[in-house]
C-alpha cells in the first residue's frame, strides 16, 4: 500500500518503487556482508601468523637448549659413528630456515647424505640465544640460517651461508647436496 500510495505522490509507476524499495533494503545488507566477510578473513590471518606477519611453522629449534650442550652430544655420536657435525644456525620465525630443514627431510638424495654423513644440530639464534656460539663460528657475515661444519674431533671447517645455496624463493637441491658431498668425510 505505501509503495502504491508513493508511486503515485511521485506519478511513478508502482514496479518502479517497488524495485528502488528492494534495492535500497540490498544496500544495507551489503556493507553487513562485506563487514562478515573482513571479520573471517581477519581471522584467518590470525590464525595462521604469529603477529608479526610471519606465517606460524612447528616450532624446529629448541629455544630453550645450550647450544654448546648440543654441539657436544652431536660431537660424542659423529665420534662413535665416524661422521662430521652440521650446525644449522636459525630461529623459528625465519621462513628461510624452515625452508632449509623442509628440503633436508623431505629431499631423499638430501636426507641420506644427511643419515650417512653428518649429526646434525639445530641452534637457535632468537633473540640472541646462543650469541656467543654465533661469534664463534663467524655467522657475522649475514643472517640465517647459516651451516657450519665440525670434524668428528670437534675441528672448525667452514661456515656456509646459505644464500649462495638459494635459487629463487627456495633453496636449491642440487646446490645442498653438492655443499653436502664436498664437505662429508672422505
Amino acid at each position: 500500500m505505501v509503495v502504491a500510495r508513493c508511486a503515485n505522490f511521485f506519478n511513478m509507476p508502482s514496479f518502479f518503487v517497488r524495485r528502488h524499495h528492494t534495492f535500497m533494503k540490498i544496500q544495507h545488507v551489503i556493507p553487513l556482508l562485506f563487514f562478515a566477510g573482513c571479520c573471517i578473513a581477519s581471522a584467518q590471518t590470525n590464525s595462521t601468523t604469529n603477529g608479526t606477519g610471519h606465517t606460524q611453522q612447528p616450532p624446529i629449534y629448541d629455544e630453550s637448549a645450550d647450544g654448546t650442550n648440543q654441539i657436544a652430544a652431536a660431537l660424542d655420536t659423529a665420534t662413535k659413528e665416524h661422521k662430521r657435525v652440521l650446525l644449522m644456525f636459525g630461529a623459528n620465525w625465519c621462513i628461510w630456515c624452515h625452508r632449509l630443514h623442509t628440503l633436508f627431510e623431505t629431499d631423499k638424495s638430501i636426507a641420506d647424505e644427511l643419515k650417512s654423513s653428518y649429526v646434525v644440530a639445530m641452534i637457535d639464534m632468537n633473540n640472541g640465544h646462543n650469541s656467543d656460539l654465533y661469534q664463534k663460528y663467524q655467522g657475522s657475515y649475514g643472517g640465517v640460517p647459516f651451516l657450519v661444519v665440525l670434524d668428528a674431533d670437534g675441528k672448525y671447517l667452514l661456515t656456509q651461508h646459505t644464500a649462495v645455496l638459494e635459487e629463487g624463493d627456495h633453496h636449491s637441491p642440487q646446490k645442498v647436496l653438492a655443499f653436502l658431498k664436498e664437505w662429508a668425510p672422505k
